[in-house]
Parts: structure tokens; C-alpha cells; sequence
């Protein structure tokens, strides 16, 4: 959703001090809240799932400060992408209030159900009127625990909320990390002829940031979940500019011919694939990328590129159903992106997130 209209009208007017203490105030809002949430379900779990809270390791202090000085350092490096034009700065306001508002009960709601999964350790349980057909099977889990999967149109609505609490108000601002490199990959590329994939493409918000770095780009999106598609639809139909296509399909076998597009984006993608998937996806993002095109993958940060986050890597995999993310963290993703044909790839780490920018010769 779009920022309000008052704001969205008041945030260029503003000194530029203003803007900045406004943009820090509001991400301090979703840290705090998001620390509140996680501290009473963290509390409310250990009664119910001690099982699984028992292998959960603290961070120390130090750890602490380490994690917050990098979070800090990803919304300054936000906040100047902003300021240098890179996206409009009313993109860091923009947030899911209405969703907010609507759905945040329902997590408090679901979450015995989450309880009861992990505690039983069930994570491939739909409801009857789910239909499965046609989904590979690594797709057919309860990642997260969360009810449904990805296959539900309630899983679309509180997902976006979901990841912003895991990640404590931050998972835009990582998402936007891709922006940066995007529009400069582009700069010799005329808006009106470019066109962007965004593979796995969920509820849309990558796409909502896309729409605002490259305003005239043809957009397209792919997902495998009818109902992320129709959230996203829902979402991206809101914002100014060509709505982009959306269709249904796997990233392993995308419906797009050769040399199709300027450039292929996937974010939060990778560490839910098993690895041949990984590698077919890859493949796919290769071929339909025109020569001199690029591929930017964001996930996780992976083993080794930062002792202060090997306890919460630690923690995650027990925490959340995940069951490809201990090899995605000792994946090697340069290799596997040379074996379809990139070159020149880049890697860069912002907080929580690793990124890879490749481009096809």
C-alpha cells in the first residue's frame, strides 16, 4: 500500500534533516515492535514447544551490537540510495499499513497452530480444499510451520508481516539492496525498452520497488502460488505505472523465450530450493536473459560471512522449517552461476542478506 497521501505529499517538502530523523523514527518503530513481538511469542513458545526452545542458543552481548551496527549501516546505506536518487525517498515510507491493521491479529491467531505443527514436527499438512496438483514436492511444506504453506490466500496475507517481524522491520530495506545495482546495470539501457523478470515474485513487493526505480519498464513477475499472484496483482494495481504481467510458473522452466529480458531479479528465493533446483533456476535465468543482461539474487547470508550471525543461522533452522537452508548457507552460488555462463559476478552483504550480481556475456 501506498504510503498515506498527506505524507506522501509532505515527505519533499521537508528539510532534508527532517526526512532523515522522520525515516530513522519510523525504522526504530518497526525494530521496537518487532522485538515486543518476538519476546512474548518467544515466551508464549517455551511453554508450548519447549522441545524445540531448549536447542535455542543466546547471542552475547557482543553479537548484539555487532547485529545492530549492521543494521544500522544497511538503513543509512537505504536512506542515501534515497537521497542520491536512486529510488524516490517516499519508497522508505512505504509500508502494508491496511494488511497491518487487518491481519497482525490473525499471526497471534495462527500461531498455536504453528505450535502444534513444530511440536509434532508436521510440516506438510493442507487443508482439504488445497489443491496440490502440480507443485514440485520440495515445494509442498509448511515452511515457516506457517498453516497452508505458500498455497492459501490467509499464507499471502500475513507473509509480508511475518517476514518484517522475523527480520525486525528490515526486509524492504534488504530487498532494496537489488535497486542499487539494477538501475546502474541499466543506465545505458532506454526505460522505455527495458524489461525486468522478477522470479518468485510473492506478494509483490520487489516488484512495488522495481516499479519505483525504473517507472517506465516493462515489469514481469512469476510465482508459483495462485494466491501470492493474487496478492501481488492486488498490491501492484494500487501504485502509478504499467501494471506488470504476473503468470504462474516455475523458475525451472520459465514461459519466456531466449534473450527475452534486460535483466532477472530473485529475492529470498534460494534457500528454499534444494540444490538442483537452485541450479535450474539459475539455468532458466540465463537463458531468458539477453546477452550483456544481468542476474541479481538476494537471500540469506551464508556460513562463514559473519561470526555474529552464525548463532541466529543456527537458530533459524530449528526455529523455522526450513529444510534447504543448512546447504543453502554452504552453497557455493559463484560456481553454480559460472556453470550456467555468467561472469563478472560481485557479491555484497548487507545485514542479514548476501547478494549476487552477475551479468551474461
Amino acid at each position: 500500500m501506498q504510503p498515506p497521501s498527506s505524507l506522501e505529499s509532505l515527505i519533499p517538502a521537508l528539510p532534508e534533516d527532517i526526512t532523515k530523523l522522520a525515516y530513522e523514527t519510523f525504522q526504530q518503530g518497526k525494530s521496537l515492535f518487532s522485538l515486543g513481538h518476538k519476546n512474548i511469542s518467544t515466551r508464549l513458545a517455551k511453554m508450548f514447544v519447549p522441545r524445540q526452545t531448549k536447542d535455542i542458543k543466546r547471542l552475547s552481548s557482543e553479537a548484539l551490537l555487532k547485529l545492530q551496527e549492521k543494521r544500522s549501516q544497511l538503513l543509512e546505506k537505504d536512506w542515501q540510495d534515497a537521497r542520491a536518487g536512486v529510488y524516490p525517498v517516499s519508497v522508505l515510507f512505504d509500508n502494508p499499513w491496511e494488511d497491518f491493521f487487518r491481519y497482525y491479529p490473525e499471526i497471534w491467531l495462527d500461531l498455536t497452530q504453528i505450535w502444534q505443527r513444530s511440536q509434532k514436527k508436521e510440516y506438510q499438512t493442507f487443508a482439504p480444499e488445497i489443491d496440490r496438483e502440480g507443485y514440485p514436492k520440495y515445494y509442498l511444506q509448511n515452511f515457516h510451520y506457517q498453516t497452508d504453506g505458500y498455497l492459501s490466500d490467509m499464507s499471502a496475507n500475513l507473509y509480508d508481516l511475518q517476514v518484517e517481524i522475523v527480520f525486525s522491520g528490515a526486509a524492504d530495506a534488504m530487498r532494496r539492496r537489488i535497486l542499487a545495482p539494477l538501475k546502474a546495470g541499466l543506465q545505458n539501457t532506454s526505460q522505455k525498452s527495458v524489461k525486468v523478470l522478477d522470479i518468485a515474485c510473492g506478494t509483490g513487493r520487489t516488484l512495488r520497488f522495481i516499479r519505483a526505480t525504473l517507472p517506465k519498464a516493462s515489469l514481469y513477475g512469476v510465482d508459483l502460488s495462485t494466491a501470492y499472484l493474487r496478492k501481488a496483482n492486488q498490491s501492484l494495481s494500487e501504485i502509478p505505472g504499467e501494471l506488470p504481467q504476473l503468470a504462474k510458473a516455475n523458475g525451472e522452466e520459465l514461459p519466456y523465450l531466449d534473450d527475452c529480458f534486460d535483466a532477472v531479479t530473485s529475492v529470498f528465493l534460494f534457500h528454499e530450493l534444494p540444490p538442483q533446483a537452485r541450479q535450474q533456476v539459475i539455468n532458466e535465468a540465463f537463458r531468458v536473459t539477453k546477452p550483456g543482461g544481468m542476474f541479481i539474487i538476494c537471500d540469506s547470508i551464508q556460513s562463514g560471512d559473519a561470526p555474529e550471525f552464525e548463532t541466529i543461522m543456527h537458530n533459524f533452522s530449528i526455529q523455522y522449517h526450513e529444510p534447504y537452508y543448512k546447504n543453502y548457507t554452504k552453497d557455493n552460488l559463484v560456481e553454480r552461476l559460472e556453470q550456467a555462463g555468467f561472469e563478472n559476478i560481485q557479491i555484497e552483504n548487507h545485514f542479514a542478506s548476501k547478494y549476487w550480481i552477475a551479468r551474461k556475456p
